[in-house]
């Protein structure tokens, strides 16, 4: 080929490329090679194609070959990166990202993977610097805007991750998971209240699901009341995550004589508790890859009874398959104590002590089913973590903690801490936090609020074994609001470790209030934030029963209904049955009146 003819070749490999179609480019790149095996565009153009049609390992030769005869190219180490970043190898990934924007410092692509990398590696302060980079080189990226949103929430600066979500908004009104963002976030802020968030989750309803409801099909069911049921759930956390701890007792205590389990899984990153979890369910299947309609259509064919949601508006939902409908009854639970917002959601799980009747049901679109006892059921997933001595008796001090998410400490909450600690002499407080701005912010709030700064101890997200093992060195726990530990509390618990709550004005701010009554601890919810300092002064004092707690808290959880599997698998059946049943007396009234 002339240099001519193999630009010509060139140009149109790309049009085949940029369209799909993949064989074609392939083909031709292959053919440029043959007359030129070092042209580095063609090697390096043929790995993507070889990485993007599964042939991982050979893509990453190619590129790598590209970069060994012309190194100078930004976009070769970006597309490296983003090889080495799919296979995990996060810190090579982050050297190709860091050379492609010194190569070439208006690459806004390469900013956000770099963004992205050093979010993984939690180094959210940096991750920032690399997100608003992206956003300023190129303005209509929503992903950075979102990206870099989520960061500020991790980082607890919940007004600009609004803020950011809804510059994103701004260039996309219609991306409902950047909206879904602004939903959650409004849950962990404490100038928001119920009905502000409601109001939120109304308006995300009625320009995203709304406009779906054409979808919607009649629904062709055996309305036989009694009959067997398939009860399909809907995730993207069926893996490591606190929706896959708490949902495996359910799914293995089922009475698969009454009802037969489909798991529709949006999982990107399978783990051994994704394993797990596929042995307890009757059908399995995989919808990442599939559009909403798509995979409505799949539940449709599937003759889900009831279709439940475990995320609300998390990362990932699959909300938009609710809003068609593609089963008669849907319901929401387990992704936190809330609402969708959706009229296409009949129900929503909750229980006595997070809804008290009355409370709060004209802010939630779906009908509360109240399971009578607990929504959470806690499975440490093993025993290996053992619960210490009290470390006070040897420390001579007392240590309060909290490992919540970080996004949850604001000033009400570090203020609130402050003054426990003005109140307890020489106590001291371990708090999770991200290195950088967000640690130097709580020191400084603490600083104004009278607290010394040698009483203060960080730690950082860390791998399960090691974070249950932080509760060895914390005596009391203390709560965060309006958004409440949730999991990370019954962690707290089953390690001996008793948390003092302040019940909130959000359902999400009383899943204190909620495990403490099954445990038969209502003493340490407050309702009041003195009663909540005097609570845990009053507990510091007393060695003796810090000691008690700390020995048979393990043995309280384990006999509670925190932890009664079976007992929570009828439960939840029950309300299935009601929830059917329901429907099944609706449909025969619409034919009666006919």
């Amino acid at each position: 080929m002339s240099d001519t003819a193999i630009e010509q070749a060139m140009t149109l490999a790309l049009q085949h490329h940029q369209a799909g179609r993949f064989t074609e480019a392939e083909t031709i790149y292959r053919q440029i090679l043959d007359q030129q095996p070092d042209d580095s565009d063609a090697l390096h153009l043929l790995g993507v194609i070889l990485h993007q049609t599964g042939r991982e390992q050979s893509g990453l030769e190619l590129i790598q070959r590209a970069i060994a005869i012309v190194p100078s190219v930004a976009r070769y180490h970006n597309n490296l990166g983003n090889i080495f970043r799919e296979k995990s190898r996060f810190t090579e990934a982050f050297n190709e990202f860091r050379t492609a924007v010194k190569l070439q410092p208006d690459y806004a692509n390469a900013y956000y993977n770099l963004g992205a990398v050093l979010q993984k590696f939690q180094q959210f302060d940096a991750a920032a610097v690399a997100y608003r980079k992206a956003a300023e080189l190129k303005h209509d990226d929503i992903w950075a805007y979102n990206n870099l949103g989520n960061v500020y929430k991790d980082l607890g600066r919940l007004d600009e991750s609004i803020q950011t979500y809804q510059n994103a908004l701004k260039i996309d009104p219609g991306e409902n998971n950047i909206h879904s963002n602004i939903v959650l976030t409004l849950h962990y802020h404490p100038d928001f209240d119920v009905q502000a968030i409601f109001l939120e989750e109304r308006r995300w309803n009625k320009v995203h699901a709304e406009p779906l409801k054409k979808f919607i099909q009649p629904h062709t069911n055996d309305r036989d009341a009694e009959r067997k049921l398939r009860i399909g759930y809907v995730s993207a956390d069926f893996r490591q995550h606190a929706v896959g701890c708490n949902l495996l007792p359910l799914l293995r205590e089922h009475d698969r004589t009454h009802f037969e389990i489909v798991c529709y899984s949006n999982v990107v990153d399978e783990d051994l508790l994704t394993r797990q979890l596929r042995t307890y369910a009757d059908v399995w299947r995989d919808i990442v890859k599939l559009t909403h309609q798509e995979a409505a259509q799949m539940i449709r064919d599937d003759k889900i009874d009831i279709l439940v949601d475990l995320a609300l508006h998390t990362h990932r939902n699959r909300l938009l398959i609710f809003a068609q409908k593609p089963a008669p009854v849907q319901a929401t639970f387990m992704g936190y104590p809330g609402s969708t917002g959706m009229d296409a959601v009949d129900y929503r799980l909750t229980d006595p002590y997070l809804d008290p009747p009355g409370m709060f049901d004209t802010f939630y679109s779906e009908k509360c089913l109240r399971l009578p006892e607990t929504f959470w059921c806690y499975d440490p997933l093993n025993n290996e973590h053992a619960i210490s001595d009290l470390p006070a008796a040897k420390n001579g001090f007392v240590t309060f903690g909290c490992l919540n998410n970080f996004c949850k400490v604001n000033e009400g909450v570090l203020k609130l801490w402050a003054k426990v600690l003005d109140r307890v002499p020489n106590s001291r407080l371990i708090s999770m936090a991200p290195l950088g701005e967000a640690r130097q912010r709580v020191l400084k709030n603490l600083n104004n609020n009278g607290v010394d700064l040698q009483r203060v101890e960080f730690v950082e997200f860390q791998p399960r074994k090691d974070y249950f093992k932080v509760y060895h060195r914390i005596d009391v726990g203390l709560d965060t609001l309006p958004y409440n530990g949730h999991t990370t509390s019954l962690d707290s618990l089953w390690m001996g470790v008793p948390v003092i709550t302040l019940a909130g004005k959000t359902a999400v701010g009383r899943a204190g209030v909620s495990q403490l009554n099954n445990l038969h601890l209502q003493e340490l919810a407050a309702q009041t934030p003195e009663e909540f300092v005097q609570i845990a002064v009053n507990l510091a004092g007393d060695i003796n029963k810090m000691a008690e707690l700390r020995k048979n808290l393990r043995q309280r959880m384990q006999q509670s209904p925190l932890m009664d599997a079976k007992r929570f698998a009828r439960n939840i059946e029950a309300a299935y049955r009601q929830m059917w049943r329901k429907w099944c007396g609706d449909a025969v009234n619409r034919i009666e009146n006919t």
